[in-house]
């Protein structure tokens, strides 16, 4: 009793706890940045345009905590329910369905919702369908007894009476009144894909829902896989149990045999597949990456590519014999790349815009269905990035280009009939990155707007005056916690690196920065053919890291060498070709010497750089290959060795390596490790589907026998993106952080 009444009087004596400080606005650390709201934007709602100017969106429910409504706005911006939350409760259940996607019927009575969603394997998912009939409020799940989240790929039919969807492999037809869903393919399997997709054509050639109906609705045009004799490779999950867990999927190495490749049209009530009767073999020497309906529902086009690349044949296949003919060819000394912007029918089907780099830049052209004529719509030294819409009724064309900064995108309007110069529709006072989603009749679109440092703004704008007709996100309260942040303007640099070469940069510098000191410079790289770095856009966490280092005392760089997808024609983004990773490290390295050689307050005893991925390779590449410059790297997720990358990428920017083995060798870090001096920390997830944790560990063994010292950071059963599992991103970023400050350390020097 005394000592606790002494005890009681102590505390009560003691002062009262001070509360923790807030944190300084002006300052970042690794906790405001990858562990705290602190930058979170404003929810985006994601239109989906409608005829005349309207457009639907998901909106949070009144009524339902954390559940949606299904909301259309005309024209004028005045929104309807079209479907509230409480439409979508399931008989016997209490909440509603949570929707993750949705479709809408031509007649808007049938809504398809997608819900229970599970990402199963890499960027596809899969979950369950229900359809809701707005005039009858019949709610009902599709998929018979599949089990929960099988379905994907879900569509309407033409008609609104029934929904096909692709389920373990095979493709299945149910009608929206009920009954049984009818199957159209029986062969499925792990190693045959029907209506989807294997790892390497999804991964490089960007395709995911592997199925069409036809415009009236009577057959189904679809993609087939088959794996057999591909080799496969497994990857080891030692966290999920006491014993590993083995995956084994397909994935086919530079040089190695692909998939079977083919493309059927089969009746929609039923029956026997009508193969297309494309020449050549699509495991050793083409593929198939692009098809659609040609404007009816009795031919087909497709896009075929030869192994190495550098030949897009434009076919047309009668649906009912799957004879083919070809209408056009695109060839290229490089390679040609697959486009998404081909193929928009104009001239009522008698003609189809094609993108083409044929005169040294990209540009627009209109071919005709029998491929005789080819017509050239836009023209002039640049490039056309990016084609948004045909508007034949008004004759002219909407894209994406910027002649005089390929770090930036714009809004311009070309006439089709390829008179005049093209006319700008960004305004001249936002200078920056504009992405736009543009309704089907030309008339409005989505207008998304960054810059460097300034996260977006997204809007609602008419056309073609881009004139603001409704805000959907302003990011206000982000923009002042970033404008409260202690920096300096970024520097967009052009660095000379000889012989009439400059390469685009841009440089971070400390808040207090005194260009009398000198100071650490980190090197962010890509540098691959795949990704252009040096741009004026919201970057998001990467950003706010980077500024992070730069509040620390680095100044943190950026430089695209030669070889990358920037608007700056085509002979300089190609050439890369069989010169990946040799003309890039060289070009990186004579960048930063300019730099460093034209700005004294860098420091060229403190160099260091990091990169992911393709950037993880350049990492390696300039360590190695010049370590007299380059002092401490950190390669996330690297490619060491590029003979261990897939067929479709890699064959792409360098051959076959059956045919050039000395360029690969040439082109790949671990070839060159012998000259490391430096600092280097690998990191790599060891469950990484697409560059495998076996490149890394290849050259551990590599740098374990020349007697090389290095770091490495294992993240168990992580992917390419190495960020599943709680706290993993704010982990790596401070294992980037420990690394360069105990090995590059930070602030100025006299």
């Amino acid at each position: 009793m005394y000592r606790t009444s002494l005890l009681l009087v102590a505390l009560l004596a003691l002062p009262a706890l001070a509360q923790p400080p807030k944190p300084d606005p002006a300052k970042l650390t690794l906790d405001r940045v990858f562990a705290s709201d602190d930058f979170k934007g404003d929810p985006v709602p994601a239109v989906r345009w409608l005829d005349g100017g309207a457009y639907t969106t998901l909106a949070p429910s009144k009524t339902h905590k954390g559940a949606s409504d299904l909301v259309r706005f005309d024209a004028a911006g005045k929104g309807e329910v079209l479907v509230s939350a409480d439409k979508l409760i399931p008989g016997g259940a209490k909440q509603p369905l949570a929707v993750h996607g949705y479709e809408l019927s031509k007649d808007g009575d049938l809504v398809l919702i997608f819900t229970n969603s599970a990402r199963v394997w890499r960027q596809n998912t899969r979950g369950d369908y229900w359809t809701l009939r707005r005039s009858t409020g019949a709610l009902r799940r599709l998929g018979g007894d599949a089990k929960p989240s099988t379905l994907m790929f879900a569509k309407i039919a033409p008609d609104g009476t029934r929904v096909g969807y692709v389920r373990d492999n095979n493709l299945f037809v149910e009608a929206v009144a009920g009954g049984a869903p009818l199957k159209l393919t029986a062969d499925g399997s792990e190693q045959v894909i029907n209506g989807t997709f294997d790892w390497v054509y999804e991964e490089e050639f960007f395709c995911r829902d592997g199925w069409r109906w036809s415009p009236d609705g009577k057959s189904v045009a679809y993609w087939q896989l088959d794996t057999r004799g591909v080799k496969t490779f497994t990857l080891i999950d030692n966290t999920s149990g006491s014993y590993p867990v083995l995956k084994t999927f397909a994935y086919p190495k530079t040089g190695e045999r692909n998939s079977l490749c083919r493309v059927g049209v089969v009746p929609a009530r039923g029956g026997p597949t009508q193969w297309v009767d494309v020449p050549g073999d699509t495991r050793t020497d083409f593929y198939i990456p692009r098809m659609e309906w040609a404007g009816n529902s009795t031919e087909l086009v497709l896009q075929r590519v030869n192994r190495l690349q550098n030949a897009v044949d434009v076919m047309f296949a009668d649906a009912a014999t799957g004879k083919v003919r070809t209408a056009l060819t695109e060839r290229d000394g490089a390679w040609v790349d697959v486009d998404d912007d081909a193929l928009a029918w104009v001239e009522k089907g008698a003609a189809f815009a094609w993108v083409s780099e044929r005169d040294g830049w990209r540009h627009l052209y209109l071919a005709s269905r029998d491929g005789k004529t080819v017509r050239r719509v836009t023209s002039g030294g640049f490039d056309v990035i990016r084609v948004l819409h045909i508007d034949e009724k008004a004759g002219s064309v909407y894209f994406i280009a910027s002649p005089d900064n390929p770090t930036q995108h714009y809004l311009y309007r070309a006439a089709l009939d390829g008179t005049g110069a093209p006319e700008r529709l960004t305004p001249a006072d936002q200078p920056g990155w504009h992405e736009y989603d543009i309704a089907p009749d030309g008339a409005r679109a989505v207008h998304t707007y960054s810059a460097f440092g300034k996260p977006p703004r997204v809007e609602l704008v008419t056309l073609p005056d881009h004139k603001v007709a409704r805000v959907l996100a302003t990011n206000d309260q982000l923009r002042e916690t970033v404008a409260k942040l202690a920096r300096t303007p970024v520097e967009f640099v052009r660095a000379d690196i000889g012989g009439g070469t400059t390469l685009d940069g841009w440089l971070m510098k400390p808040p207090n920065f005194d260009p009398a000191k000198k100071y650490p410079v980190l090197f962010h790289v890509y540098g691959e053919p795949a990704g252009q770095s040096v741009v004026d856009r919201w970057g998001g966490r990467q950003y706010l890291w980077h500024l992070m280092l730069a509040q620390q005392g680095y100044v943190v760089a950026c430089v695209d060498n030669r070889g990358t997808p920037c608007s700056r024609g085509r002979d300089r983004r190609k050439a890369a070709y069989r010169n990946v990773g040799t003309l890039a490290s060289a070009d990186q390295t004579a960048a930063a010497r300019a730099l460093l050689k034209a700005r004294p307050y860098l420091d060229p005893a403190r160099v260091g750089v990091w990169g992911w991925s393709g950037g993880g390779s350049m990492t390696l590449n300039l360590l190695f290959r010049s370590p007299d410059l380059y002092k401490t790297g950190m390669a996330v997720a690297p490619v060491p060795d590029m003979r261990l990358y897939d067929t479709i990428y890699q064959e792409r920017y360098m051959g076959l390596p059956q045919d050039n083995a000395a360029d690969y060798a040439r082109g790949s870090p671990i070839t060159h490790a012998v000259g490391l001096k430096g600092n280097l920390l690998l990191v790599h997830g060891t469950g990484d589907d697409n560059v495998h944790y076996q490149g890394t560990e290849k050259l551990a063994n590599k740098l374990i026998e020349l007697n090389k010292p290095f770091a490495l950071m294992p993240y168990p059963n992580r992917s390419h993106s190495v960020n599943e599992g709680a706290n993993t991103s704010r982990h790596l970023y401070a294992l980037l952080t420990r690394y360069l400050t105990d090995h590059l350390p930070p602030g100025p020097r006299p």
